[in-house]
């Protein structure tokens, strides 16, 4: 059997293939940040096309986190119920699920509905990448952001999620606070790679005050930000080797913040031939070698026999898949009948600019290929 195809374990919890589905944003919860049908659908068609581990969209843990209308919460127990849905149409179908837990930072500019500013570390006056206001968020606040993953940790965890991620990566919160473009602060939340990294260590320990040792937690880390200032793949690996170690149980690893100089470096187009590939594959690699815990890759990864030269030569434990699964649900159904099958998937992004406009996520270049 293909190793991609072999069960996998993540903790305590068996995988039964390699493939995950990495946190995909889908824009169809209600305005209150409740499940729809239309996610419980989408996440069934990803459980029966054969992914291994589906990680939901982003959810975010404290109204202050929301970067838009129609985004799903989990900072409310009146959220369990309908999460319920999501966990039992993964589970129906023999897939595990996660749960990506969210803060926005400076990103959540829907709070100026609320006629609240955005919260950041740090100010950034002659920042050319962000021109919106927000202001510095106070240690109380951080303090009440730190509770608030814990609590939506044990919601998850009630509402049956196999595991829970931080998202950690492409310049929200925790972006913003490990790059020292972005965090600039002269408190013990900054200066410092240690310092920086404390928003998250003290996330990681109030989620197991709330779950306990034996479930699994996980990050998307952004390790290098791309531009000048930012922050840089060496400290982003050193991250990774700190994050390990304080006890988070799997890294995915993707970029850090976006700018106007590499927009959508987590999101490359035109992968149209194997050298385009794969663009954080060293890095994953790299990590890999220096922590003891598994490593999620992901990045314009489509061919088999890279993927599985990744995990045969110990490079990464799992493969995320994002854009392949928006419009082919069934894919690695397909693959494990067909390996030599190629996804339809263009990589040209015109589902991401939907979103961006408001339209839910659906493929615009192909008609989705669904499961019967």
């Amino acid at each position: 059997m293909n190793i991609l195809f072999e069960p996998a374990q993540l903790k305590n919890v068996t995988l039964r293939n390699r493939f995950v589905r990495s946190a995909t944003y889908d824009g169809m919860s209600d305005s209150t940040g409740q499940v729809t049908e239309n996610q419980i659908n989408l996440i069934s068609d990803l459980a029966a096309g054969g992914v291994g581990m589906i990680i939901t969209a982003i959810m975010y843990v404290h109204p202050s986190g929301q970067v838009s209308t129609f985004m799903n919460s989990i900072a409310r127990d009146e959220y369990i119920s309908g999460l319920k849905g999501l966990t039992g149409a993964a589970h129906d179908r023999d897939a595990k699920i996660t749960v990506q837990l969210y803060h926005g930072g400076r990103e959540a500019r829907f709070v100026k509905t609320k006629k609240q500013l955005p919260l950041g570390p740090s100010v950034i006056a002659d920042d050319p990448f962000y021109q919106w206001n927000y202001r510095e968020i106070t240690e109380d606040e951080i303090v009440e952001v730190i509770d608030a993953f814990g609590f939506a940790a044990r919601r998850a965890r009630e509402a049956g999620f196999d595991a829970v991620q931080i998202h950690g990566a492409h310049g929200y919160l925790f972006s913003q606070f490990l790059s020292p473009f972005t965090n600039r602060r002269k408190d013990s939340w900054g200066g410092s790679l240690e310092n920086r990294l404390r928003l998250h260590r003290e996330v990681y320990r109030s989620i197991r005050r709330q779950v306990g040792a034996d479930y699994p937690v996980m990050i998307k880390l952004g390790v290098e930000d791309g531009f000048t200032g930012g922050l840089k793949f060496a400290d982003g690996a050193k991250a990774a080797q700190i994050l390990a170690d304080t006890g988070y149980d799997a890294l995915e690893i993707s970029s850090g913040i976006r700018g106007a100089k590499y927009e959508g470096m987590e999101y490359k187009t035109k992968i149209n031939k194997p050298a385009r590939e794969g663009y954080f594959r060293n890095w994953a690699k790299e990590i890999k070698q220096h922590v003891n815990v598994p490593v999620i890759a992901v990045g314009g990864l489509k061919s088999m026999a890279m993927m599985e030269e990744m995990i045969q030569n110990k490079e990464a434990d799992f493969i995320a898949l994002c854009r392949p699964l928006i419009t082919e649900p069934a894919l690695i159904r397909e693959w494990k009948q067909g390996p030599q099958k190629k996804p339809h998937c263009v990589y040209c992004n015109k589902c991401l600019e939907a979103l961006h406009k408001g339209i839910p996520l659906h493929c615009v270049a192909f008609a989705k290929k669904s499961p019967p």
